[in-house]
């Protein structure tokens, strides 16, 4: 399973999505990772905004593909596939919290 999580000393990767009015929202990427014995590619993202009083960031997946400059974003619309997104979050989330214990 390959993982990519960006680094306290890394500028974070920013990505513009348009919303339902086509008006484009700022995300930062926080997580981007593949499931094993797949080809798809996932990335985990949370809003970037200026409200500091908000309590827990959502975080939002998507399932994506790069085609040179290009990102394409896909929703994830199965139960079956957003299991295994969610699993696979949890999994490299507890990893990293382990990480920062030792």
């Amino acid at each position: 399973m390959s993982n990519d999580r960006i680094g306290n000393e890394e500028e974070p990767e920013i990505i513009y999505i348009p919303d339902d009015e086509g008006n484009e929202e700022e995300f930062e990427v926080i997580m981007k990772f593949e499931v094993d014995g797949s080809d798809a590619k996932y990335m985990m993202v949370v809003p970037v905004e200026s409200d500091e009083d908000q309590e827990a960031e959502e975080v939002y997946a998507f399932r994506y593909e790069e085609d040179g400059d290009d990102l394409k974003l896909y929703t994830i619309e199965s139960d079956e596939e957003w299991e295994i997104v969610e699993e696979t979050f949890n999994t490299l989330i507890d990893e990293f919290d382990g990480e920062d214990q030792d």
